[in-house]
C-alpha cells in the first residue's frame, strides 16, 4: 500500500507516483524551485549532413534511427485537435516493431486517439501522462492503464519539461509546412493549423526530434516557429492532419436563452466593476458562452470608440474581425480555434503565435497569464469555497483535460459563468470531486440566477452596491439548484488512484481515483 500525504487543501495523495517522489501541493506561489533547467545531450553538426538536408524516407526509419526502444517517453502535440493522424501512426509502428511500456506524453489527446486503447490494453503504451479527452479519459477511470495517468496545465508541461521531470526521449512534431532542415511552421500549406507553440518544450529539450510534415518547401521555410537547429529528421507523409478537425466547441455564438443571459450578466459585471476600457485585456474560450461574451465586449468598445489593448487567444472569427476591424490592437494567440484564425495569422503581423512558455509556465521570470485584466473560463463544478473542477464530472468520471485553465487563474480577474445545473444535475456543490484550481484564485461565479462574487474580493462587492446585478452568495446558489435538482449522491471510488493532477509549479494538487462501479 502505497503512503499518502495530506496536501495544503486537504486532498490525500501518494507520496510515490510512477515510482517517483511526489511534492505535495504547498499553496499558491509557497513552492520555490531549485537547481537550474534540464538540458538535452549535446549535439555536434559533425552528426549531421553539412546541406542542411535530414531527410528520410519513412516515420519508422526516422523512430528507428532515433533508437525507438522499451519504456522510453514519446511526445507529441495537439494543435490538430481532433483532426490528428500522427499520434496514432507513431504508436502503430511501435507495435509493429514489438515496442513495449512506452510514456505517450501528448499536449493534449483527442477522441480521435481511441485507436490507442488497445496499445494501451497489450502494454505497447504504459500510460499517458497528458490532458485525456473522452473515449481516452473513461479508459483510464475504468483502471484501463498500467500506469498513473499524470494531466498537467499546458504551462505545467512546459514546466515539466523545462525542470527534467518529464526527459522526452522522442518528439513527433506534425508540422503543415517544413523544410529538409527540419525548419517548420503551421500557419500555411494544404494542412494549416496556425501556431505549433505547444511543441517548444519538445523541440528545445527532447534528445531526438522529428518533424513530419505533407508539404515540403525548399530552405528556408519561413516563418520558423519550430528551428531545425533543433531537430533530428525530417519526414515527408501523404497527410499530416485535418485541418477542419481543429474547430473546438461549437465557435458559434450561443443560441440558448440560458446561456445568452450568463453571457449578458458577465460582460455587464465587467463594464461596471471598470474591467472594460480603453487598453484593457481579456482571454475568452471558444465556446457558445464565450463567444457571446466577446460579443458583448465588441459592442461596448465599438460603442465608446475604444480599443482593447489584446486579446489572449485560442482565436477564431470573431477576434480575428476585432483585429481587421481595428478594435483591438494584439490577437496573442496560443491555439487556433478555426481557419479564420490560421489565416489571420498567416497575412496579419499583429496576429501574434505565443507558445506556452511566454504565456503560461510559472516557473519563469513572469508570464503573460497574470497580465490579462480578465478571464473568462469553464467548470464542470464549482464548491462553496469557490473551489473549481475541469476534469471530472460529477460521476467522477475522468473526460477532460486542464489545458491553459489552471494558468488562466492567475488573470487579475478571473470568471466562471456556468450554468446553475446540467442534465439536472448542480455545478455547485459542497465539495468539487477533483479540485483542479483553488479558490483564493477564482474571483466570481455567473449563472444564469444571479452570480456570486469571492469573500476576498471587496473591492469588487463594494463597486457592485451601485448596480442592480443579482447578486447572491454561493451559498445561496447551491441551495436554489438543490431544490431545483435535488441534492447529487457523490461517487464512490476505490483507493485506487488513475491519474495526478498537477499543480502549476509542478506539485501535486489532487488525484483522480477508479470510480467504484460495485
Amino acid at each position: 500500500m502505497v503512503k499518502e500525504v495530506r496536501n495544503a487543501v486537504g486532498r490525500y495523495i501518494p507520496e510515490e507516483i510512477n515510482g517517483k517522489s511526489v511534492v505535495p501541493f504547498q499553496g499558491v506561489g509557497k513552492f520555490r524551485p531549485t537547481g537550474r533547467k534540464f538540458a538535452p545531450r549535446i549535439a555536434t553538426c559533425a552528426d549531421y549532413p553539412n546541406d542542411g538536408n535530414k531527410l528520410v524516407a519513412s516515420l519508422k526509419e526516422a523512430l528507428v534511427k532515433a533508437g525507438l526502444k522499451d519504456g522510453m517517453t514519446i511526445s507529441t502535440h495537439h494543435h490538430f485537435r481532433n483532426g490528428d493522424l500522427i499520434a496514432n501512426m507513431v504508436f502503430d509502428i511501435a507495435h509493429d516493431l514489438g515496442v513495449r511500456d512506452l510514456v505517450w506524453f501528448p499536449s493534449a489527446s483527442f477522441p480521435c486517439h481511441a485507436h490507442l486503447i488497445s496499445y494501451l490494453k497489450d502494454g505497447t503504451i504504459n500510460r499517458i501522462e497528458g490532458s485525456m479527452n473522452g473515449p481516452l479519459g473513461r479508459f483510464a477511470s475504468e483502471g484501463g492503464m498500467k500506469g498513473v495517468g499524470v494531466l498537467r496545465s499546458h504551462g505545467g508541461r512546459y514546466q515539466a519539461v523545462q525542470d527534467g521531470e518529464v526527459e522526452i526521449d522522442i518528439a513527433i512534431i506534425a508540422a503543415p509546412t517544413a523544410d529538409a532542415f527540419g525548419n517548420a511552421t503551421g500557419d500555411r500549406g494544404p494542412a494549416a493549423c496556425g501556431l505549433l507553440g505547444f511543441a517548444l518544450a519538445d523541440s528545445q529539450y527532447a534528445d531526438k526530434v522529428i518533424v513530419v510534415t505533407d508539404n515540403l518547401v525548399p530552405f528556408p521555410c519561413i516563418p520558423w516557429q519550430i528551428h531545425g537547429n533543433y531537430v533530428d529528421y525530417t519526414v515527408v507523409v501523404d497527410q499530416v492532419g485535418i485541418p477542419e478537425k481543429i474547430v473546438s466547441g461549437t465557435t458559434q455564438i450561443t443560441k440558448s436563452p440560458d446561456r445568452l443571459l450568463i453571457a449578458e450578466l458577465t460582460a455587464r459585471f465587467c463594464d461596471e466593476v471598470g474591467i472594460v476600457k480603453d487598453g484593457f485585456s481579456y482571454q475568452a474560450g471558444a465556446g457558445g458562452t464565450a463567444l457571446s461574451i466577446g460579443i458583448y465586449f465588441e459592442k461596448i468598445l465599438r460603442e465608446r470608440d475604444i480599443k482593447a489593448r489584446f486579446i489572449r487567444a485560442g482565436s477564431n472569427q470573431y477576434p480575428v474581425q476585432m483585429l481587421e476591424e481595428g478594435v483591438v490592437d494584439y490577437i496573442l494567440d496560443g491555439q487556433t480555434f478555426d481557419l479564420e484564425g490560421v489565416r489571420s495569422m498567416r497575412e496579419n503581423n499583429n496576429h501574434v503565435n505565443t507558445s506556452p512558455f511566454t504565456s503560461y509556465n510559472y516557473h519563469g521570470k513572469g508570464n503573460f497569464a497574470s497580465m490579462v485584466d480578465v478571464v473568462i473560463l469553464g467548470a464542470t463544478e464549482v464548491d462553496v469555497n469557490f473551489n473549481a473542477n475541469v476534469v471530472t464530472h460529477s460521476d467522477g468520471v475522468l473526460l477532460h483535460g486542464i489545458g491553459g485553465w489552471q494558468n488562466c487563474l492567475f488573470a487579475k480577474c478571473t470568471i466562471l459563468p456556468v450554468p446553475l445545473f446540467r442534465d439536472r444535475v448542480p455545478v455547485i456543490v459542497d465539495e468539487v470531486t477533483t479540485l483542479c484550481g483553488p479558490g483564493e484564485l477564482i474571483d466570481v461565479i455567473v449563472t444564469e440566477r444571479g452570480l456570486a462574487v469571492n469573500p476576498s474580493r471587496t473591492d469588487l462587492l463594494e463597486k457592485l452596491k451601485e448596480t442592480d446585478l443579482p447578486v447572491r452568495t454561493i451559498e445561496e446558489l447551491k441551495e436554489e439548484a438543490e431544490q431545483i435538482c435535488g441534492k447529487p449522491a457523490k461517487p464512490t471510488f476505490t483507493d485506487d488512484v488513475i491519474a495526478a493532477i498537477k499543480w502549476v509549479d509542478g506539485t501535486v494538487i489532487d488525484v483522480v481515483r477508479k470510480v467504484d462501479r460495485r
